[in-house]
Order: structure tokens, then C-alpha cells, then sequence
């Protein structure tokens, strides 16, 4: 029985999409919010809208180009390479991004009544970035709570599964074929499959070729 509502942080790209797909199953209402943070790829922000629009989910868009400024990264900057060098983070890491989302979904959600805040983030297949591990959400959740005298839950569907799991979860919620069409993973501004060369699209389609190599395999039954 669907119960409550949430606001879904929400990119358009597979996981957020996938997010967004299991809190309609489970919440009665479902809010999305976007942040315009100086991407390479306003096409982003577009399919956001998109998902959004086909699903007839409100949507926001919130303003954070400061981030932009603070914290130059290679996600902003078309004149910085997408690399990791080893024992280093990428170079697409983006400090105190999903600090910042969080917190600003969170005071977004108690506007509109919400205690559930849905993130995509995942510590399985992560890149090494700190801000998507469980310890750092929990936390973030207690300092919410406190903050603004309000029970959020931080709501976390993907954090233990890696990219073939997060496909099949997305198969399991009848939106296996939606995600992989109208979503963009790629650093490259490509929806779907994208451009095959980037590190986000070598992530994504290895997990897809797991996902579809079990399945065939009769492992999804």
C-alpha cells in the first residue's frame, strides 16, 4: 500500500530514473528536484525534465551554479580531461555535491510535508567518491533531523547494488526498457547507450552485459 510522500533527487540519468521508478511503488506522491550546477550538458537538465513530464511528476529545478565556482571538477569544465589517476579520485568527483543536493532536497521536502528523500547514491560502484557511502548518509540524515527539527528518512534503494543488480531492479519495477532509452548516464550528453567511450557508459553497459548475460542465463527467475 502506498503511503506518504518524497522527493526524489533526481538527474535523468539510470539510477536516479531507476530511484524515481521505486518510490512511485511505494509513496503515495512523488516529487522530483534537479540542480543545475554548471553541468557540461544542459541535455541533462532537459531529459530530467522530460522523465519527468512523461511521468506527470512535479518537478523543480534548483539553481547551484555556485557549486560551479567552488569546486571546479571535469563534470563543469570542458577544459579539464575526465580521468583517475591512481590512488586519486576523478577527476568528475565534485566536492560536497550530494551534501549540498541532500540538504537542499531536504529543506525542499519539508516545504511540501515530505519525510522521504530518495538518492540514487551507491557505495558498490561508486568511483571511490566519499559522499556516496552509507556512513556519510546516515549521518547526513541525523544532522537533517536536528537541523530542521523534522524526522527525514534518507531513503537509499541502490547503495548495495552494483550495476547489474541496479538493471535488474529497474526489469523488476517494469522499467527496464524506459531507463535504458530515455535516460543519460554518458558524460558526453548521449542518451541511452551514449558514447560508449566514457567512463559513466563503460560503467553502465558492463553492468547492462552482466544483467543480460544472467538473465539469459536464467538467474533473473
Amino acid at each position: 500500500m502506498k503511503k506518504g510522500k518524497a522527493i526524489v533527487v533526481f538527474s535523468g540519468g539510470q539510477d536516479s530514473t531507476t530511484c524515481l521508478f521505486w518510490a512511485l511503488q511505494r509513496f503515495e506522491e512523488v516529487i522530483a528536484v534537479t540542480f543545475d550546477y554548471g553541468q557540461r550538458h544542459n541535455l541533462e537538465l532537459q531529459c530530467a525534465s522530460e522523465i519527468a513530464k512523461d511521468l506527470n511528476i512535479e518537478h523543480h529545478v534548483l539553481d547551484m551554479s555556485l557549486l560551479n565556482q567552488l569546486a571546479p571538477n571535469a563534470l563543469t569544465r570542458k577544459d579539464m580531461e575526465i580521468k583517475q589517476d591512481e590512488g586519486e579520485l576523478p577527476t568528475t568527483f565534485v566536492d560536497g555535491r550530494n551534501l549540498l543536493f541532500l540538504s537542499f532536497a531536504a529543506v525542499l521536502a519539508k516545504q511540501k510535508g515530505a519525510k522521504h528523500i530518495v538518492t540514487g547514491v551507491c557505495e558498490t560502484d561508486f568511483s571511490g567518491y566519499p559522499d556516496c557511502r552509507d556512513v556519510f548518509v546516515k549521518s547526513l540524515n541525523v544532522t537533517l533531523n536536528l537541523a530542521m527539527d523534522y524526522e527525514f528518512v534518507i531513503d537509499t534503494p541502490l547503495m548495495w547494488l552494483d550495476k547489474a543488480e541496479t538493471w535488474q531492479l529497474s526489469d523488476q519495477l517494469d522499467a527496464f526498457d524506459y531507463v535504458r532509452e530515455n535516460t543519460l548516464t554518458c558524460y558526453n550528453g548521449i542518451k541511452g547507450d551514449g558514447c560508449g567511450e566514457c567512463p559513466a557508459c563503460h560503467l553502465r553497459k558492463r553492468g547492462l552485459d552482466q544483467y543480460l548475460a544472467a538473465k539469459e542465463g536464467g538467474m533473473d527467475s
